[in-house]
């Protein structure tokens, strides 16, 4: 008891009794959350106990201690991926793991709740289950069992990998992880300096992010596409950005205290762009693109290039932002202004196609894997014909 009353201490000699709380309240999230780990670490150093605790930490340390969390992750992804394909997906199993195990019954009763009312016998559900059965049968006589070459071995996987490379770093590598981490320091440059007006500011952005995520781009995947949501994304991003640079640059010269509330506005408009695209498809396009064999690769490959990107940005964002200051944000401004260019080219729409029909988008007319004599006009036929039997 007194080891643990000396840590329980510390930790509130560190932090304060009442952000210890909000800690403890708050612990179950963070295994789960990557961001509201970004939230903290910003709360934290808004924190004069945090600051003095720590001894007023460095842009080197502070790097550090942002990327410990990240690192974990990275080691923990290849393991996680053999789990994943060798037993399947937590709650619910993915209906292709189901079927490729035989558990053909299970699968045809989730997609009947979910497409047809609960009829198994509708003529939805069977030519779902068929094309499914039919994806899979393929890509286990073509590639039996996969291996990471996999990814790079054709010229549709290669694409496949690198927009899954291109999503996962820029996630972290478009300007959101400067304010993500280090927010702190961006609000010190524009003169806001006290502790409660930053934490203020801080609690904000997390409650309109979680707004935004879920309504403008969860809820709008679906309506608007992937590839519109991405592209109006970063082309909001990179004139944010470019704004937020220009205001930056006009307080630090005349400390005009007009122009950093402005820059403030701005942040939120920059992560309103930010949340419609890149929260919604982090995860769930490089899910769409990549086959049932090698969606678990496929996936970690994605995750390991955001966290990557993510330890990369925790040291350079800081010790960039404190030698050069504003002058940084043009880096991120180009960044964008590329990736909208790159989005432009390599991003395939994948809207209103089931996973199996997007196999065709990367290997052309010739793919059999997924597509069967059936075909999209039948597709097209048979959800009419369940409409009017009002089975969805």
């Amino acid at each position: 008891m007194g080891l643990l009353s000396r840590k329980k201490a510390g930790a509130e000699q560190a932090v304060g009794p009442e952000l210890l709380a909000v800690e403890h309240a708050l612990y179950p999230q963070r295994a789960s959350y990557s961001l509201w780990l970004g939230a903290m670490m910003n709360g934290l150093q808004t924190v004069k106990q945090w600051r003095a605790y720590f001894g007023s930490p460095n842009a080197s340390i502070l790097g550090l201690l942002n990327a410990i969390y990240p690192v974990g992750k990275v080691i923990g992804l290849l393991p996680c991926t053999f789990l994943a394909d060798r037993f399947g997906r937590k709650v619910p199993l993915t209906i292709g793991w189901l079927v490729a195990h035989g558990k053909q019954g299970e699968a045809r009763r989730i997609l009947a709740k979910y497409h047809a009312a609960g009829d198994e016998d509708s003529p939805l559900v069977a030519y779902e289950l068929q094309e499914i059965e039919e994806n899979i049968r393929i890509e286990t006589e073509i590639q039996g069992e996969t291996s990471w070459i996999d990814l790079v071995r054709s010229a549709p996987n290669r694409k496949r990998t690198l927009i899954a490379v291109i999503v996962g770093f820029f996630a972290q590598w478009n300007g959101a992880g400067v304010v993500s981490y280090y927010l702190t320091l961006v609000l010190n440059s524009i003169g806001i300096t006290e502790t409660a007006d930053q934490a203020l500011i801080n609690g904000l952005l997390q409650i309109f992010n979680w707004i935004t995520a879920v309504g403008a781009g969860a809820m709008m995947v679906d309506l608007a596409g992937r590839r519109p949501l991405f592209l109006t994304s970063v082309a909001g991003m990179a004139v944010s950005y470019a704004i937020w640079t220009a205001l930056t640059s006009t307080f630090i010269k005349s400390h005009d205290a007009d122009a950093g509330r402005a820059v403030v506005a701005v942040i939120f408009i920059y992560y309103f762009f930010y949340n419609i695209a890149w929260s919604p498809l982090l995860l769930a396009y490089p899910v769409e693109i990549f086959p049932y064999s090698l969606r678990g690769k496929g996936v970690s490959v994605s995750l390991s290039c955001t966290f990557i990107g993510l330890i990369i940005g925790q040291f350079v964002n800081p010790i960039a932002m404190t030698a050069i200051g504003w002058k940084y944000y043009i880096v991120f401004c180009c960044i964008l202004v590329v990736l909208f260019g790159v989005i432009c080219v390599l991003f395939p729409e994948t809207k209103g196609r089931t996973l199996e029909q997007i196999a065709e988008v990367f290997d052309g007319k010739n793919h059999k894997a997924g597509m069967t004599e059936v075909g999209l006009k039948e597709v097209d036929e048979k959800m009419e014909h369940v409409r009017v039997e009002g089975k969805i």
